[in-house]
C-alpha cells in the first residue's frame, strides 16, 4: 500500500483520492472538471524547453514587413500596342463607300442560247448574209428633206416588199398596211421605205430630248410552215442596208423579237435570249426604242467621249399594255454577243418585220390606230 502511494501520491485532488469521489456517482464515469495528468518519476528528464510554448500560429505568421507593392508587375513605359501591329502583314484595308454606285453601271447580261427550240435558218443562209454584210458597211446617217420627216412624223410610212417575198402586201390606209404569205414561205424581212428614226434630225442628240419610235403589227392567223408547223412573225428595227433573206436581229445593226420562241436577238446569229412567251394568232405586239441622254457614264473609268452619248431602252407590247423591255447597253457576253453597232443612236433605223411560213398580219405605223398609247 504503502508503494502504491509513492507511486500514485497523495494530492487527492490530482490523483483523484476517496474524497474526490461524488456521492452517486459511478466510479467508472470521469469528472468533468478533472486534468489527468502522468508525471514519471524522473522529471528531469522530460523537462519542457525554457519560455512559453510555441505558438500554433507563428510557422504561418506572413514574413516581416510590408507586403511586397505591385510595382514589379508594372507595364512597359508607353501606351500599349495598338491593334494595327498585329496586322502588319494583312491586305490594306480598302474604302469600299469610295465605290460608285452599283445602279450607275449597265444591268447584267442575260444569258444566251446557241440555237432557237424551234427554227433555224441553215448555215449556207447565214454564211451569204454575213458575207453580204462585210461587203456593204453601214450607212451613215443624212440630213433627211423636211417633207420627208413630216410624212413619218404623222405615220405616212411605207413598206417594201423584199425580192423574194410570197404573198401579198397593200396598204389600207395611211400608215397601215395588210399582208399575208403562203405555206412553206422562206425568211423575209419587210423594211420601211423610210426611217422611223434619224439619228441627224430630231433625234435626241440635236433636241437633249428623249426620242420614241413605235409601231404595231397585229396576228391575224398562223398557219402551217416549213415541213411542220413552224411559222412565226418578228418585230424589230434595222440600220441601213440590211440582207432581207435574213430575220431582224440576225445581223449587224438590227434588233428584233422573235414570236415562234419569244426571245429577243441584237445582232445575234446564235439562239436569242429569253424574254417573252410566244406570239399567238389575235396579238397585237409592238415595239419601241426610246432614246434619251444617260443620266451617268456607263462604267467606271469609261475614257472621254468624242461626242455625245445615248441611253436605249428597248420595249414590247402586247395588246395595248407593256410586257417587257431591255436596256441595250446592258453588259454583253463576250462569246456569243456582237455588240449593238448601228442601233445606238448613231445611224438612221427602219421598222423592220420578218416572216417565214404561212401568216396572216396587219401592221400600223399611225400613231391614232396603236393600241398602247405614248405618255
Amino acid at each position: 500500500m504503502g508503494l502504491f502511494r509513492s507511486l500514485k501520491g497523495s494530492h487527492p485532488d490530482k490523483f483523484g483520492g476517496p474524497s474526490s469521489k461524488p456521492e452517486g456517482r459511478d466510479q467508472t464515469s470521469p469528472r468533468t472538471d478533472e486534468k489527468h495528468t502522468y508525471v514519471p518519476s524522473n522529471a528531469d528528464t522530460y523537462l519542457p524547453p525554457p519560455g512559453p510554448p510555441t505558438s500554433h500560429q507563428s510557422a504561418y505568421s506572413a514574413p516581416s514587413g510590408p507586403p511586397p507593392g505591385q510595382s514589379k508587375y508594372a507595364p512597359p513605359p508607353g501606351p500599349p500596342p495598338s491593334h494595327q501591329s498585329n496586322t502588319e502583314n494583312s491586305a490594306p484595308y480598302h474604302d469600299w463607300t469610295s465605290v460608285p454606285d452599283n445602279a450607275l453601271l449597265p444591268p447584267p447580261p442575260s444569258l444566251g442560247h446557241e440555237a432557237s427550240p424551234l427554227s433555224n435558218a441553215s448555215l449556207t443562209d447565214a454564211d451569204r448574209a454575213h458575207e453580204w454584210c462585210r461587203s456593204h458597211p453601214l450607212l451613215a446617217p443624212g440630213y433627211p428633206p423636211p417633207a420627208l420627216l413630216s410624212s413619218v412624223r404623222n405615220g405616212d410610212v411605207r413598206l417594201l416588199k423584199p425580192q423574194g417575198y410570197n404573198g401579198d402586201l397593200l396598204m389600207t390606209s395611211t400608215g397601215n398596211w395588210r399582208g399575208s404569205t403562203r405555206t412553206g414561205s422562206k425568211d423575209a424581212c419587210l423594211i420601211t421605205s423610210a426611217p422611223l428614226y434619224f439619228a441627224r434630225a430630231g433625234s435626241q442628240i440635236e433636241s437633249r430630248t428623249t426620242k420614241t419610235i413605235y409601231f404595231e403589227v397585229k396576228i391575224h392567223s398562223l398557219g402551217r410552215g416549213r415541213g411542220t408547223d413552224e411559222c412565226s412573225l418578228a418585230v424589230g428595227y434595222a440600220a441601213m442596208p440590211y440582207p432581207t433573206w435574213r430575220m431582224p436581229g440576225w445581223e449587224r445593226g438590227s434588233l428584233a423579237v422573235h414570236g415562234d420562241d419569244g426571245r429577243r436577238y441584237v445582232n445575234d446569229t446564235w439562239g436569242g435570249k429569253d424574254f417573252v412567251s410566244p406570239f399567238r394568232a389575235g396579238d397585237t405586239v409592238g415595239i419601241g426604242m426610246a432614246f434619251s441622254m444617260p443620266d451617268a457614264p456607263p462604267e467606271y473609268d469609261a475614257p472621254p467621249s468624242t461626242g455625245p452619248s445615248t441611253k436605249v431602252e428597248v420595249f414590247l407590247t402586247r395588246n395595248g399594255r407593256r410586257e417587257g423591255g431591255w436596256d441595250l447597253h446592258e453588259e454583253l457576253d463576250a462569246s456569243n454577243d456582237l455588240g449593238v453597232d448601228g442601233l445606238n443612236g448613231a445611224c438612221d433605223l427602219n421598222g423592220a418585220i420578218g416572216i417565214f411560213g404561212g401568216v396572216e398580219f396587219e401592221t400600223s405605223f399611225n400613231e391614232k390606230d396603236w393600241l398602247w398609247q405614248p405618255r
